[in-house]
C-alpha cells in the first residue's frame, strides 16, 4: 500500500504546493511511483506550479460524481515516467468532497502508486479536514516568522489530537543572513517552540519563482541550494539517512534529528 502523505501548514502562502511538487518530482525521479493530489477545490494551483493546466480534461471532483474513472483523471508528467497529477475542480467549493470520498479516491490511488501526497489548502477547515483524512503521514510546511510558527503549532495540535500524528516539518524560505541579524527565526528556534521532529530546511532560493512560474519544479534539474534540499527531503521519507544541513553555516543538526554525530 501507498504512503499517503498530507502536506499542510496552517498559514497561507508558506510554500506547500512547492513543497508538493518538488517532493512529487524528486520521489518519482528516486524511482518510487508517485501521484501527487491537489486537495484545494476552487483554488487550485497544483497544475501550474508543475506545467501541467493545458491536459487537464477531468479532476477528483469528475471522479466523485461519476464523469469519469480515477485514471481518467490521472495526467502522467512526460518529464518523470512515475509522476502524475491529480487535479480538483476550479469552479467548485469545499465541500463538493467529504472526508469519506477523499478516503476513497486515496485508497484507490493507494493500490496503484507507492506515494500519494495531497496539498492540503491554508486554514483548518472543510479542505483541511478533507486532506488529513486519508493521511498516513503528515508534512507542516513553516516559515521561519511568527506567524507561521504560531499557525503551525495550531495545526499541529490538531493533527495530534486526530490521531495523524506525530508530524514532521518541512522549514521553508530560510534566509541566512536575516537569522545572523535576528530578523527571522533560526531552525533551532523553531524546533524548540514546536517540539516536532524536523525532515527538511529549504534555503530561500530565487530560482523557486522562476521554476514556479515555468511550470518546471526545481526538483527535476540543477544544483540549486533548493533543488538539493528537496532531493534530501525526498530521501529522508523513504528511509535514508541523511545530514539535515542548515544554511546559516553550513553545519547540520544532525544530533538532533538522528542522536548521532555529525
Amino acid at each position: 500500500m501507498a504512503r499517503i502523505v498530507t502536506i499542510t501548514s496552517g498559514k497561507g502562502g508558506v510554500g506547500k504546493t512547492t513543497t508538493t511538487a518538488n517532493l512529487g518530482a524528486a520521489l518519482a525521479l528516486q524511482g518510487h511511483k508517485t501521484v501527487v493530489f491537489d486537495g484545494d477545490i476552487g483554488l487550485r494551483n497544483l497544475d501550474i506550479v508543475m506545467g501541467l493546466e493545458s491536459r487537464i480534461v477531468y479532476d477528483a471532483v469528475d471522479v466523485i460524481e461519476g464523469r469519469c474513472k480515477l485514471k481518467q483523471a490521472l495526467i502522467r508528467d512526460k518529464r518523470a515516467e512515475k509522476l502524475s497529477l491529480l487535479p480538483t475542480a476550479q469552479s467548485r467549493d469545499k465541500s463538493a468532497i467529504s472526508p469519506q470520498q477523499m478516503q476513497q479516491i486515496c485508497n484507490e490511488l493507494a493500490t496503484e502508486f507507492d506515494f500519494v501526497l495531497i496539498d492540503s489548502p491554508a486554514g483548518i477547515e472543510q479542505g483541511f479536514r478533507n486532506s488529513l483524512a486519508p493521511a498516513t503521514e503528515v508534512l507542516v510546511v513553516v516559515n521561519p516568522e511568527v506567524s507561521s510558527v504560531r499557525d503551525a503549532d495550531r495545526v499541529i495540535g490538531l493533527i495530534e489530537s486526530s490521531g495523524k500524528g506525530p508530524a514532521k516539518l518541512v522549514i521553508n524560505r530560510l534566509v541566512p543572513m536575516r537569522v545572523k541579524r535576528q530578523e527571522m527565526l533560526s531552525a533551532d528556534d523553531i524546533v524548540e517552540i514546536l517540539s516536532t521532529e524536523i525532515i527538511g530546511i529549504v534555503p530561500e532560493d530565487e530560482s523557486i519563482l522562476a521554476a514556479s512560474n515555468r511550470g518546471q519544479p526545481v526538483s527535476f534539474a540543477g544544483k540549486s541550494p533548493a533543488a538539493e534540499a528537496y532531493r534530501d527531503i525526498a530521501r529522508r521519507m523513504t528511509g535514508e539517512t541523511v545530514p539535515i544541513r542548515v544554511p546559516q553555516d553550513g553545519e547540520t543538526i544532525w544530533s538532533r534529528i538522528f542522536g548521532g554525530g555529525r
